[in-house]
């Protein structure tokens, strides 16, 4: 089940919510391409990434699950912010370039259907860009953080989730490689931890981060049958019946056999 909002909102306002979101947003800064004037969605909790990333787009929305609660934003201005079901988003086809899920996939009910319906929704150039938690990884395993909660994945099986729903990963990234101590003086040492890591022990991320690409076409596999039946023409003379015909002396023949 979703992480409610409020839980959200309180780790990221906390010492160690405010590293892991600086992690995140350096593995999202190696991938995210700019795209200027662009339609940008954030399904989940995503609000301090829209932030920093959607200061170039035409129109940013943040859709949150109805499971996991709302808050408004941004806080001047026109809200922005819509309770959703994540298999049936309010929006038309091929509208949006870009959706951004942190909180989310980990907790979706199908993440296949879910996938799906982002498919929908994206232009014919869309990316997808997610963030989950790693399963082998350290932060998958404590529940004092939003990230011990939910569904983690590896890169095989998100891999074969996205290309069974029509998207090609394109570009990956890694990130949360510090413990999740709340101890004060190991948050001290997250800089060096996180270089580290990204160095000596990239499998062990506490997250990984994908960015994928919409596919329009993709060939459908066909059974191919054993044997086939072939007709060949045969000469049949006017007044043949359909079990045999007729001869010369008034006796029936047997049909014509090849």
């Amino acid at each position: 089940m979703h992480s409610d909002i409020i839980d959200l909102r309180s780790f990221y306002s906390t010492t160690l919510g405010r590293l892991a979101e600086r992690s995140i947003t350096m593995a999202l800064s190696s991938i995210w391409a700019v795209v200027p004037n662009e339609r940008l969605v954030g399904l989940g909790y995503t609000l301090p990434w829209l932030e920093r990333f959607g200061t170039d787009a035409e129109r940013v929305f943040a859709f949150m699950p109805a499971t996991q609660g709302a808050v408004v934003w941004p806080a001047t201005g026109p809200t922005a912010t819509a309770l959703v079901f994540d298999e049936e988003l309010p929006l038309v086809d091929a509208s949006i370039d870009r959706m951004l899920l942190v909180h989310s996939l980990e907790h979706a009910e199908n993440p296949r259907e879910t996938l799906n319906e982002i498919w929908r929704v994206l232009s014919p150039a869309g990316r997808v860009v997610i963030v989950v938690p790693n399963r082998r990884g350290v932060w998958a395993r404590f529940e004092h953080t939003p990230f011990g909660s939910g569904r983690p994945f590896s890169r095989g099986q998100l891999t074969e989730l996205l290309r069974e729903a029509n998207f090609t990963p394109a570009a990956w990234s890694d990130a949360l490689f510090f413990p999740p101590s709340r101890r004060r003086f190991m948050m001290q040492f997250h800089n060096v931890l996180e270089r580290a890591g990204r160095r000596f022990w990239p499998i062990f991320s506490g997250v990984i981060v994908v960015e994928a690409q919409k596919r329009l076409y993709q060939g459908v596999p066909v059974v191919q049958r054993a044997s086939r039946r072939v007709f060949v023409p045969v000469f049949s003379p006017h007044g043949a019946t359909r079990l045999g015909r007729i001869s010369p002396t008034g006796n029936a023949t047997s049909p014509i056999r090849r």
